[in-house]
């Protein structure tokens, strides 16, 4: 987001403000899920979560939770009434909608879709002459966001059919989701590219290329790493996105 920022029109400040008001919300959503997931996550025994071990006090992070969900309003305001509209509503409330419910439906997507792909319009709307993010940015985002998503899920899915969670991944299934979620990362990452106008410079096929083998890696890695990977992919693309700036 941060790098987002800096690519736009924005001054230095608001860039800040921006990308705190998105991170902010982001940990609330993060805090928001484990606290909703608490009872799930001591029933499958969950070893990785501070709160289902007993490690970190319930009271903390419900504190933490009210402080930084202030915080992202506030930051939120300071941006404008457009930006701040589109990262509470379409950012942060999806984040949330997604840990309240939607989860466990086949529309478990959507939420991640609705928070990626709304990333840039939040920069764009927050600019000295506001205007939603051209189409083939969103799209990429959204592409991320749903790559992001199916990845993320793949090594709880059966810590979930047990828990009762079944969202898209669950519903499709282990393989057909990681090469879902390859061809989107692929997608997300040519919109990156080819969507500004103009050519793109020689060295973004580099880019690609390095793409390509994160992709490959999603495809055979287990555990964590495909959603690493993914994350890596993600960042590449913004970088593409500043330097062909």
């Amino acid at each position: 987001m941060g790098l987002l920022a800096l690519r736009s029109d924005l001054r230095p400040f608001d860039a800040a403000v921006v990308t705190a008001a998105v991170f902010t919300g982001q940990l609330t959503i993060g805090w928001g899920n484990d606290l909703h997931d608490l009872p799930r996550d001591r029933a499958v025994g969950r070893t990785d979560k501070p709160l289902a071990t007993g490690a970190l006090p319930v009271g903390w992070v419900v504190r933490a939770l009210a402080v930084t969900g202030l915080a992202c309003l506030v930051l939120s305001a300071l941006v404008g009434w457009r930006g701040a509209l589109v990262n509470i509503v379409l950012g942060v409330g999806a984040g949330h909608a997604y840990n309240l419910g939607l989860k466990t439906t086949w529309w478990s997507w959507v939420p991640y879709a609705s928070a990626f792909g709304t990333l840039p319009s939040v920069v764009t709307l927050a600019g000295p002459a506001p205007a939603w993010a051209p189409s083939w940015a969103t799209g990429a985002g959204a592409a991320l966001g749903i790559g992001a998503h199916l990845l993320n899920t793949l090594p709880d899915l059966a810590d979930d059919e047990r828990t009762g969670v079944r969202g898209l991944p669950h519903r499709i299934g282990e393989r057909p989701s990681r090469f879902l979620a390859v061809v989107l990362l692929s997608v997300a990452s040519l919109l990156a590219v080819l969507g500004p106008a103009g050519p793109p410079p020689a060295w973004a096929w580099t880019g690609l290329a390095l793409v390509a083998i994160l992709a490959v890696f999603t495809a055979v890695a287990r555990g964590r790493a495909p959603f690493r990977a993914a994350v890596a992919v993600a960042l590449l693309d913004v970088v593409l996105l500043v330097a062909a700036d």
